[in-house]
């Protein structure tokens, strides 16, 4: 009997250790993202742009998608895009924008700036927004988040 209760209790423990393990790995109880993967059709906030101005940025480093939130009309032909990034002296964006008739399909990438790699940075949240000009006037065409 010996045998099984030091069984029982090494098995016992050894939950007892996974499961703040499980807990942590665990997305069920993560804040809810943006779906990125999917072409969303974003809002309009009808404000003046509200971010940080960035300046698209194709030599980023280590890019990766992110979604943007809201854009704004700024004239006919170019929009706001707004979205949240890290610190602008770390982190620079860039974007790809194709036209249809219908859509204007916007997709940002955020990433390290190359002149900030393996510079401290700190972790500081910030509102950003992107001046996009756009080849022709946006009308009535939805603005879609493709990141």
């Amino acid at each position: 009997m010996r045998t099984t209760s030091r069984r029982s209790a090494a098995a016992a423990a050894l939950v007892l250790l996974l499961c703040p393990l499980a807990a942590c790995s665990s997305s069920d109880n993560a804040a809810p993202q943006l779906n990125s993967t999917t072409p969303s059709v974003r809002p309009e906030d009808g404000t003046a742009a509200v971010g940080h101005r960035f300046t698209p940025d194709p030599t980023i480093v280590d890019p990766h998608p992110l979604a943007f939130t809201s854009w704004t009309r700024l004239a006919d032909n170019r929009i706001g895009v707004n979205f949240q990034t890290g610190n602008p002296e770390c982190f620079g964006i860039d974007a790809t924008v194709t036209e249809t008739e219908t859509q204007v399909r916007v997709a940002l990438r955020g990433g390290t700036r190359a002149d900030a790699v393996g510079k401290m940075c700190t972790m500081n949240l910030v509102f950003g927004t992107v001046e996009i000009t756009l080849d022709a006037p946006l009308r009535d065409r939805e603005v879609v988040d493709v990141s």
